[in-house]
């Protein structure tokens, strides 16, 4: 016969079971897959069978995360080259005016070669992956090479975390002129009729953000399928030139932190320039605790 404390042990431990199997199997399990053709690879979260965050990285066009879906999977958050800015790829990186060659507006094989694409971890609570480009001068030489090192993660909440760290390695010296926008920049599926709206970390709303400084921006967005607005906020971090940076908020709801809207800067040859983003990205209303909250924990800044 069982005695009364092997009893009570054993009713004990699967109470324990019981209350805790439902926290370990919430787990967000993140796993990159590559595609066929090796152009672009996808991030899958356990539980949804849509890819989360797709990698589009081509032979010659400049590389971008499109589509960007929802914590859910049901919502598609970004837009691929809308009619009224064509040249926009979802999230991407593009400097305008770089020892003259405009990298923003011209995403094509004249400006733009793949050297790698990478994954540094494939599976886990957190994922990473590179893409390093060659950014062509007129004459089809690399200026300057591009490394983008991605790693996402989801919180226990599900709100999805990306974070980037981006190189430009000078192979001459290399000069970036002042100009309203360029950088990384975010381009989600706003149309006319379309419910959308901004606020900066200064509290500045919609337009009244446009050429203003600040160490975040937030935007939410009606997205088909959603029962509440998409957002997404960009967060500029203290060790970048320029912190707090000057941001491009357009017509459109087109958004990213301008680095050379200050003025011009360089990067002598053979040396790196490094800037850092994170992306949070969630549903519902705006909610300052959050971003505050984050924004915290990434810059650790009090």
């Amino acid at each position: 016969m069982y005695s009364l404390k092997s009893i009570i042990f054993t009713n004990l431990l699967f109470i324990f079971l019981w209350l805790t199997l439902p926290l370990i199997e919430a787990k967000n399990i993140l796993t990159i897959k590559n595609d066929e053709s090796d152009e672009n690879l996808s991030v899958f979260v356990s539980g949804i069978d849509e890819a989360i965050i797709t990698q589009n990285a081509k032979l010659g066009f400049r590389p971008y995360l499109h589509p960007i879906k929802s914590p859910n999977g049901k919502g598609t958050l970004t837009q691929f080259s809308p009619g009224h800015h064509k040249h926009q790829t979802g999230l991407y990186w593009g400097m305008t005016r770089v020892n003259g060659r405009d990298y923003f507006h011209n995403p094509d094989s004249k400006y733009w070669r793949r050297k790698a694409l990478k994954v540094e971890i494939r599976t886990g609570e957190q994922v990473k992956w590179t893409t390093v480009y060659e950014m062509l001068d007129e004459d089809g030489k690399a200026q300057m090479i591009e490394t983008q090192s991605w790693t996402m993660s989801m919180t226990n909440s599900k709100e999805i975390i990306l974070d980037l760290e981006w190189k430009g390695h000078a192979n001459k010296t290399i000069t970036i002129s002042k100009y309203n926008y360029g950088g990384l920049f975010l381009r989600m599926p706003w149309k006319r009729g379309v419910r959308a709206d901004t606020i900066n970390s200064e509290g500045n709303k919609n337009q009244s953000g446009e050429g203003k400084s600040a160490k975040w921006v937030d935007i939410g967005m009606q997205i088909k399928n959603l029962d509440t607005d998409g957002r997404m906020t960009i967060y500029d971090h203290p060790d970048n030139d320029g912190y707090p940076n000057l941001w491009r908020i357009d017509g459109q709801f087109g958004i990213g932190p301008a680095s050379s809207r200050q003025g011009t800067w360089s990067i002598k040859k053979g040396e790196t320039k490094i800037f850092k983003h994170l992306l949070l990205i969630y549903s519902g209303e705006h909610d300052a605790k959050l971003i505050e909250n984050k924004w915290k924990e990434w810059s650790h800044s009090e």
